[in-house]
């Protein structure tokens, strides 16, 4: 199977999503999108993946690959393709889908709980997703639910923290692919994000306990395994 994911920055990379494609022997190419880097023809790939950044998806005029990457994220989904976007990729995904992404009411930065949703139980991640976990976060934006996609979870500081639709594409504003690495990444530049309101930890409290990545990192890779069990691969 052939896998492509976008990266948008140089800090936020694919973390414990990288070593599942590799054990599953998928062939694993990238575009480096803010440097410029073509997007594949379409029809060679099978699986996409859209990664975070700290940009906005209405950022085109900063952002002018913004524009392209979009017409080709919606692309992939009327394509029937597997589409799994994080954070500025699930916001992406809503944005292409028709949903509305607006500024939070809140940043939520650090270790916060998500409590699952019910809608989930007739989808594919319903065994995956588990009642409430403690996610890592890194955003300021939200959106909306797509029509006739269904509802992740949720948490205190943002209603609308994912969304499924087809039993293919999968959308998660929150991080269960991060490492200590990534987060320590995220903390080194993006630190001006960290202003003390109150769903924002201080960096010590983001990086205290390395322990806590195996468990989100396992909940990931069993979406993985969902998805990789669901929709027709198009070539």
């Amino acid at each position: 199977m052939n896998t492509h994911y976008i990266q948008h920055v140089p800090f936020e990379g694919l973390g414990c999503i990288a070593e599942y494609f590799k054990s599953h022997s998928h062939a694993l190419s990238a575009t480096h999108i803010y440097r410029g880097e073509a997007l594949p023809e379409l029809e060679t790939i099978d699986w996409l993946v859209i990664m975070g950044g700290p940009m906005g998806v209405h950022d085109e005029i900063s952002h002018s690959w913004l524009r392209d990457e979009k017409r080709y994220v919606e692309s992939a989904i009327v394509a029937g393709k597997r589409v799994l976007g994080i954070c500025l990729g699930a916001q992406i995904v809503a944005d292409v889908m028709g949903a509305q992404v607006s500024h939070s009411e809140h940043r939520e930065i650090g270790w916060f709980p998500i409590v699952r949703s019910d809608d989930l139980d007739d989808t594919i991640l319903a065994p995956v997703i588990p009642a409430e976990i403690n996610a890592f976060h890194w955003h300021s934006d939200t959106f909306d639910i797509p029509s006739g996609a269904y509802p992740v979870a949720s948490s205190e500081a943002c209603k609308n923290q994912g969304f499924i639709a087809d039993d293919r594409v999968v959308a998660f504003q929150f991080h269960l692919e991060a490492s200590p690495e990534l987060a320590e990444h995220l903390v080194e530049n993006l630190a001006g994000d960290l202003d003390g309101s109150p769903y924002v930890q201080d960096a010590t409290k983001i990086l205290a306990d390395a322990s806590r990545y195996q468990h989100i990192n396992d909940v990931m890779l069993a979406t993985l395994d969902a998805m990789a069990g669901t929709a027709d691969v198009t070539r």
